[in-house]
């Protein structure tokens, strides 16, 4: 494992998904913040990253707190602001968009200039996000305008959302599944596994993608997005590597706890 012990021994920034990574639903993994603390002391930088659209910015990072866990704005990536940049950057015309989501997702989205066109009103494009109150009349209109045309947006891909209740949370990518069956027509998916996150990661931390970690417990976006990014990808799985399907991860680790022991131990070395 030496070259292992290299590459981990270069690393400077770790990049990591929340629930399921970090915490599941309200309860705190016991090896967050003891990770966290041995990261800072390294002097190794890091940032939390979610598909998740239903919460804004300010809102995770209050429910970061709340978990004992203090970080900056700049510290927090999301599928909704990964939104704003792709219109900005390649869609600066459209500012009228017909969006299913959260009321805190339609608030952030508008709050960075766009407007929110209600159900009456034609808009230039259509923005699917998670929506645990998804309006049935919205769904069948979001379905109608894409067909005659208008550009559609999934925010990120995810099938469902983790959850310690006894049902299932259907995530944008179901939702998406159900507007292109009908409408016939592919959306541009966002999000992770979408390698513009973590290009805007590298960016802002001034750190080489051979400098970065990726952490996360989904394979189809959190190790395929450090696949595309050309980071090492670590997956948080109780199953030994060599075990999980299909495994296209650097590393395969049972918690952060782990990854903790082999970063310190790479710099031992």
């Amino acid at each position: 494992m030496e070259s292992d012990w290299n590459r981990l021994k270069k690393i400077r920034h770790v990049v990591m998904d929340m629930d399921g990574t970090i915490y599941q639903g309200k309860k705190l993994y016991p090896t967050t913040l003891p990770f966290l603390a041995l990261l800072r002391s390294f002097g190794i930088g890091y940032t939390f990253l979610t598909n998740n659209s239903s919460r804004g910015i300010p809102e995770y990072l209050k429910h970061l707190e709340d978990f004992g866990i203090r970080v900056e704005s700049r510290q927090m990536v999301s599928s909704t602001i990964n939104t704003v940049d792709y219109l900005r950057r390649n869609r600066p015309d459209i500012q009228r968009l017909f969006l299913l989501g959260t009321k805190s997702f339609r608030e952030e989205i508008v709050s960075y200039g766009f407007t929110d066109v209600p159900m009456e009103e034609e808009p230039e494009a259509v923005v699917a996000a998670f929506d645990p109150k998804l309006d049935f009349e919205r769904l069948c209109k979001a379905a109608w305008w894409i067909r005659h045309g208008k550009l559609w947006i999934c925010t990120h891909p995810d099938l469902e959302c983790p959850t310690e209740l006894d049902t299932t949370l259907v995530d944008c990518g179901s939702v998406a599944a159900c507007l292109r069956t009908v409408s016939g027509k592919e959306p541009i998916v966002l999000g992770k596994p979408n390698r513009e996150m973590m290009d805007t990661i590298l960016t802002v931390n001034h750190v080489r993608a051979d400098e970065t970690l990726m952490c996360g417990d989904r394979m189809y976006t959190d190790i395929q997005l450090a696949v595309n990014s050309g980071v090492a990808g670590v997956l948080i799985s109780p199953l030994p590597h060599e075990q999980v399907p299909g495994n296209i991860a650097t590393w395969t680790v049972p918690h952060l706890g782990v990854l903790g022991e082999w970063l310190s131990r790479a710099r031992e070395i």
